[in-house]
């Protein structure tokens, strides 16, 4: 019998991407997620979301409408199911918003996570992988960044601080108490989508992230791209990330649920390229895979914003033999495919 897997925030981004992978590797995810960030279609209980994942692989997806937030309603997902492990997606994610509405974001995304703790205590299970961010390093010190740079200085938002805040909650139970696994997975910036353009990144309202915006300008949603800062010490001047395939983030997931019984106490491991793309570069790329002009416009730097921020992804090669394989350009490719197909996201009544 496949083993089952608790995919908290499933529905999402990367959670969705994930799912798929899942189930292409023969376990069997059970996803919650409140939907308050997912588009459930007129007529359907499920989100538009995991209705394609179904598509995609041919499987049925097992799907629970549960907030974290209500234990309850949580405890009751443990008493139906015996899981293997736990993959933590769920939360908001909004760093803007986390700025002007922090105790929101600390109301939900700590107390969601104590929650989950809570309940995997109670039913004696210790394997979890948590999805974390490259936030919690701060400002860099150096570069490229590895594990063993210093987190928690200089986090700029609300919602950096809570991954951090998690993590520090998953290392002091890890200390506490020894039967823990627990990976902490730091995310550098996921684009892309899968290569079916059925599901990928549909954010609700203005985007906060870079790729989509230019993708939505592109489609012609938005009319131009506010360019965030040109003065960086920077070969152009503008900010560089490391840009990530989200299908390759998904697949670092199930590389950390393969090793997870080898951890012992919690454990960070980046997922990122190991290579920087400036701003500029980034909008260029997807020029090329679109054939669309990208107008742009530079504005004053962001509160918060960092010059430069890219990986050093040696210890998840080494440990988890996993490895970023797609460029900048096919990151740009799929995520046309997927704007182009679904120019209003999941949502067909929205208008252009």
């Amino acid at each position: 019998m496949s083993e089952y897997i608790l995919v908290t925030g499933g529905a999402g981004y990367i959670g969705s991407h994930t799912v798929v992978d899942l189930l292409e590797n023969g376990f069997c995810p059970v996803v919650v997620d409140n939907c308050v960030n997912a588009i459930v279609a007129e007529g359907h209980k499920t989100p538009e979301s995991i209705r394609r994942i179904e598509t995609i692989t041919g499987e049925k997806v097992i799907f629970h409408n549960v907030d974290l937030c209500n234990k309850k309603d949580l405890e009751s997902i443990f008493e139906k199911y015996k899981f293997s492990a736990i993959m933590h997606f769920a939360g908001l994610k909004s760093v803007n918003e986390s700025v002007s509405n922090p105790m929101n974001y600390y109301e939900v995304n700590l107390g969601a996570t104590i929650n989950l703790i809570e309940c995997m205590k109670a039913y004696n299970i210790f394997n979890i992988v948590f999805s974390s961010s490259a936030t919690v390093y701060g400002i860099p010190e150096r570069l490229p960044i590895d594990e063993s740079h210093p987190v928690g200085n200089g986090i700029t938002n609300p919602y950096g601080k809570t991954k951090y805040f998690i993590e520090e909650i998953f290392r002091d139970l890890a200390k506490a108490e020894s039967q823990w696994k627990i990976i902490l997975l730091r995310y550098f910036n996921p684009v892309g989508s899968h290569v079916s353009g059925l599901i990928g990144e549909d954010p609700q309202g203005p985007p906060n992230n870079l790729m989509p915006y230019v993708a939505q300008v592109a489609i012609g949603r938005r009319p131009i791209l506010s360019i965030f800062g040109n003065d960086y010490d920077t070969p152009d001047g503008t900010g560089v990330r490391d840009f990530i395939h989200v299908v390759d983030l998904a697949k670092g997931h199930i590389s950390a649920l393969k090793h997870i019984n080898e951890v012992c106490g919690c454990k960070a491991y980046n997922l990122g390229t190991g290579k920087g793309y400036s701003v500029l570069e980034a909008v260029e790329a997807f020029k090329e895979a679109s054939n669309k002009d990208i107008p742009y416009k530079f504005a004053p730097r962001r509160l918060g914003d960092l010059g430069d921020v890219h990986a050093d992804p040696t210890l998840a090669k080494k440990e988890l033999n996993w490895t970023a394989n797609w460029s900048l350009s096919r990151m740009c490719e799929d995520l046309w495919r997927w704007q182009t197909m679904n120019p209003t996201g999941y949502n067909p009544n929205e208008k252009i």
